[in-house]
């Protein structure tokens, strides 16, 4: 009969791939967005959409720390995250992460990473009621991630 528990061998190659991943993601959330001025009719409504998304890389990068210092998350369930979360618009193909554009690239990628990084959490915490899962939330991310992405 063969042993199911885990091995310090599977467990390193389980968190080396983790490892890669968030890396992976984290390199994803920092790009530049390029958004085009011309898009905007003026100069306020430019910087209101680049403070939106400067927010979502902050929430980003806050929840993928919060995964990165979580024991017992694995690529699997960050991967089964991606499938399922923003319509699985954001994949990992098991190398790198790919994004298929729903309508405007700049404003929607931090949030595809925000919403796939909830999901992973919301199912590593699994909470039994969504009050609970937002005092989680709160507790461990701050009240501004939880009211964003946790309600």
């Amino acid at each position: 009969m063969t042993s199911t528990k885990p091995t310090p061998e599977t467990m390193t190659t389980e968190t080396n791939k983790l490892g890669e991943m968030l890396e992976k993601l984290h390199a994803f959330i920092r790009q530049r967005p390029c958004l085009e001025f011309g898009n905007y009719g003026d100069a306020a409504s430019y910087r209101k959409e680049l403070r939106q998304i400067t927010r979502d890389k902050r929430d980003a990068e806050a929840m993928l720390f919060h995964v990165w210092r979580c024991h017992g998350m694995t690529p699997e369930l960050v991967g089964n995250a991606a499938k399922v979360a923003f319509s699985g618009r954001l994949t990992w193909n098991g190398t790198d992460w790919e994004y298929t554009v729903g309508q405007y690239w700049p404003t929607e990628y931090r949030k595809a990473a925000c919403v796939v990084l909830a999901f992973a959490l919301r199912t590593y915490w699994s909470e039994p009621t969504l009050d609970r899962l937002f005092r989680q939330a709160k507790n461990t991310l701050g009240v501004g991630v939880a009211k964003r992405w946790f309600r």
